[in-house]
């Protein structure tokens, strides 16, 4: 498996991918290398491919894609790096599934979660508000979120432009500006901060923690939002970090922004990635329409 080690560190190092994408290429390379033993990896045909996807098919057509997309970015690895002459994968066919659009919580129910964590007591409540202030104005992914440097919340304080620039996928920063409600919760979560770290112990995280990330995890955060959710009457299971996410990017194409600037704040390399949004959107149009109408329902 020494290829696939070579792989998956040219893919952190040159691509920046991030620790969980890696985890799913290695669990899907090793999975298909047990299917081929005695042979190697290096030695697969088409026909193995082919062979290996008919074992997998009580797995659901993403799943299937997402394996098919593993081996072609191996196979095409071992071609340009380790003098492989043909890549096995060049003729099968990816499987075609709809794409399942996001669930998105409402305006209403965004506000009262935001109101029910300003409401929360204690450090928790300032630190549950702040992560949420921030992800519904900014459209974080989870992991963004909680890995803020301390420094980039202290420099968005001190200009007098509310912009933060984060890290994101493939190590691309990214300017994104903040509401004057994150700004507000921001301010009154970093009065508190130091509640949330061991005595004479400084962190580079905003968000510090005992865990051994040394940040708030992203299982956490979860956890929070359903005790959150709990509190004012909305459905636990319905809900996580990146249902906010959803929020942010379809309520503003509701309210007309541009895909492409939507494209940006979210940190998608590729608008089709976006488009998915503007479908949930149309959605919801249109249910307003059939609802409101006078004619809508005849």
């Amino acid at each position: 498996m020494l290829a696939v080690d070579r792989f998956l560190e040219m893919l952190a190092a040159e691509k920046g991918m991030a620790r969980s994408t890696l985890s799913a290429y290695e669990s899907d390379l090793k999975d298909f290398s047990a299917f081929l033993t005695p042979n190697e990896l290096h030695q697969a045909t088409s026909k193995d491919i082919q062979n290996y996807f008919i074992t997998q098919k009580h797995l659901a057509p993403s799943s299937l894609a997402r394996r098919l997309s593993s081996l072609r970015q191996f196979y095409k690895y071992l071609m340009s790096e380790e003098n492989l002459t043909e890549n096995p994968t060049a003729l099968i066919e990816a499987p075609r599934y709809r794409r399942k659009l996001p669930g998105v919580l409402s305006e209403e129910d965004v506000n009262r979660l935001l109101e029910g964590a300003r409401t929360w007591k204690g450090s928790e409540g300032a630190r549950l508000s702040a992560l949420l202030e921030l992800l519904y104005a900014s459209g974080f992914r989870v992991s963004e979120l909680v890995t803020l440097p301390a420094t980039a919340a202290m420099e968005v304080l001190k200009s007098e432009k509310p912009f933060l620039m984060i890290r994101g996928k493939g190590n691309k920063d990214r300017l994104v500006p903040l509401t004057s409600a994150a700004l507000k919760a921001l301010k009154a979560y970093l009065k508190i901060r130091t509640s949330f770290l061991k005595k004479g112990k400084e962190s580079p995280w905003l968000f510090p923690s005992s865990s051994k990330e040394g940040h708030l995890t992203r299982q956490r955060f979860g956890q929070l939002l359903k005790e959150l959710a709990l509190k004012v009457g909305l459905n636990p299971l319905s809900l996580s970090p990146h249902t906010l996410r959803h929020a942010f990017a379809t309520h503003l194409l509701r309210h007309g922004a541009d895909l492409m600037i939507v494209q940006k704040l979210l940190g998608h390399s590729d608008i089709s990635t976006t488009q998915i949004y503007t479908h949930v959107a149309q959605e919801d149009l249109a249910e307003m329409v059939k609802t409101y109408h006078p004619l809508g329902k005849i």
